[in-house]
């Protein structure tokens, strides 16, 4: 199995990573439904979701699994995951503009929950995966783990996006997507801080 993570890695993964966004684009250029775009809003913001997740689940699951090689292939290709996931909320938000072709349309609909969450989260994604490359970690040295920790805000931002869709009408598909992530971050704040400790023999 390591083997075939191995091959993925790193233009295959690229590719694999890539293939729902060509579908979509092809779908987008060559299709005569006039409502194509907003046919493609909601599977390419699922992608970006779903890469997002995946992405923060690597270093709770090398927790979790020590010693599993799965998990520690993850969380050293991460990094594409997580520019994957900007990568199809870029496309998420071009659908969407597209879709609205008004920019009074547009800002009239900031003010709506699901609206507002889902610009802020693309807000951050962009610092993110601008200083995604090796360069930057080099260069930003301790700021680097400080910007990438916005992370969990964009998640949290995600999810309420995500959820509150048709007067929350989406908490049912954003909740299975990300219960596995909750219960893993919740493992490895109990590893951290909660979990009983043996006591130390006093010499």
């Amino acid at each position: 199995m390591l083997k075939k993570l191995e091959f993925l890695n790193p233009y295959w993964l690229w590719l694999l990573l890539a293939l729902p966004a060509i579908g979509m684009t092809i779908e987008a250029l060559t299709s005569t439904d006039p409502r194509v775009f907003h046919i493609l809003v909601h599977p390419s913001g699922e992608f970006s979701a779903r890469f997002l997740i995946i992405t923060m689940m690597a270093t709770p699951l090398v927790l979790l699994l020590r010693g599993w090689r799965g998990p520690q292939w993850l969380k050293k290709n991460r990094r594409y995951f997580g520019v994957a996931a900007f990568g199809y909320g870029l496309l998420h938000t071009v659908f969407y503009l597209i879709d609205k072709s008004s920019v009074a349309t547009i800002i009239s609909e900031m003010s709506r929950l699901y609206i507002w969450t889902g610009w802020i989260a693309f807000l951050i994604f962009v610092p993110l995966a601008m200083t995604s490359a090796d360069l930057f970690v080099r260069k930003m040295g301790t700021w680097w783990k400080w910007l990438q920790r916005w992370t969990y805000a964009a998640a949290v931002l995600t999810l309420v996006h995500w959820a509150s869709l048709h007067d929350w009408g989406g908490w049912v598909p954003a909740a299975v997507h990300f219960a596995p992530l909750i219960a893993l971050e919740s493992y490895r704040i109990w590893y951290w801080y909660l979990r009983p400790r043996p006591a130390q023999t006093a010499i």
